[in-house]
Parts: structure tokens; sequence; C-alpha cells
């Protein structure tokens, strides 16, 4: 027969490890991933972008990896086009082309719009030819989006979160004809700094 001091310990113990069993689980408990935000400081204000790791981790870590390396400190948005996309991310003031990295694998069927506000990444006729410049959509431009293997589109990986006032004043610089492309503000306007920032 247990006697009742004997029984009051046994249920202090369970409590105590029902207790720390719970704690247990509560630490084990993943964190929610933080978002990543990234501000582009230009000479016409502040773009804070949002990108977008769980449709687009190659893509992202791409983009994320020039920021942190300082790539884009000092490039231009080169093509401007009204009613359709600011363009930067790969030449400097007077047009000299910055080598990126490798190019990356397209991943424009992530079922990420290619819609007002939204940034992706630009290529050449190779879909999987994208390696530094990106693009920040100015409209819906539905025609960019993913329709299948011979018209695979181009690949958002986030979007504009603040300042999209700044990416529509982008738009309306003049623009003309330099060092053999078309579409380049007459008055460069400048990439200061690209940092990762806290979320808000």
């Amino acid at each position: 027969m247990i006697c009742k001091k004997t029984l009051n310990l046994m249920l202090v113990a369970a409590a105590a490890m029902f207790v720390q069993t719970g704690c247990a689980k509560e630490q084990s408990n993943p964190k929610v991933e933080e978002r990543k935000m990234i501000t582009l400081e230009t000479t016409k204000g502040n773009i804070v972008i949002e990108v977008n790791e769980t449709a687009a981790p190659i893509t992202s870590a791409n983009f994320l990896r020039y920021v942190q390396e300082g790539f884009f400190d000092g490039l231009i948005f080169h093509r401007v086009i009204p009613g359709f996309m600011i363009q930067g991310g790969g030449f400097t003031p007077d047009m000299q082309q910055k080598q990126g990295h490798e190019p990356i694998i397209n991943e424009a069927k992530n079922g990420l719009k290619n819609d007002r506000g939204t940034i992706s990444m630009a290529r050449t006729p190779d879909p999987n030819s994208a390696s530094s410049q990106f693009f920040i959509n100015l409209v819906n431009n539905d025609m960019l989006n993913y329709v299948g293997p011979r018209n695979f589109g181009y690949a958002v990986f986030g979007k504009v979160v603040e300042g999209m006032d700044v990416v529509d004043a982008i738009a309306q610089v003049k623009t003309g004809n330099k060092a053999g492309h078309q579409n380049v503000p007459l008055e460069a306007v400048i990439i200061k700094s690209a940092k990762v920032t806290p979320a808000k």
C-alpha cells in the first residue's frame, strides 16, 4: 500500500516532468522566418523591396548575395520605359557593364506574376541567363509571366513595399541613346547603396 506521503511525492515528480516536457516542446518549435527587406538608396529616393525566399529561393539568394557584396552600389537604372518597367543592376554611370556571377536557373514558374510593383530578373533570350540585372514592373506585365517551355517568362522574386512613388519618379526621367543602348536616362539615376534592412 502506498502511503499518503509517498503518493504526494509521486504527484509532485509527475507534475515536474509534465512542465519540463512542455518547456522542451516549446523550445523545439522553429522560429518564424523573418522577412528579408532590401533598401535601395537611389538619387531619386529610397525603394524598399521584400524578397520572397519561399517562392523564389534561388533568385532571392542570388539577389541577396549581390546586395551583401555591395555589387549594386554605384550602379544605375540603365533602362527606363514608361508604362513598362525600370531596369538596373548591371551598368556604371558611364555605361560600363559590370561582370556578375554565373547565371542562375529561371524560377518564373513559381506562381508569382509580373504585376505592378514586383521585381524580376532580367535576362537574354536564354531562359537561364539571369545574373545581376533586375527590373521593377510599372504595370501588370502579363506577357512576361511563365506560359510554358517555349515562353518561359521572367522570374518574379519580390515586391516593392515602400517607395513606389520613387519608382514612378524614375520612370518619368528623360531618356535617350547612350553607348549603343536605348532608353537610357540622360541624367544618371544611381543606386547609391543596397542594404538588407530590418522588416518593419
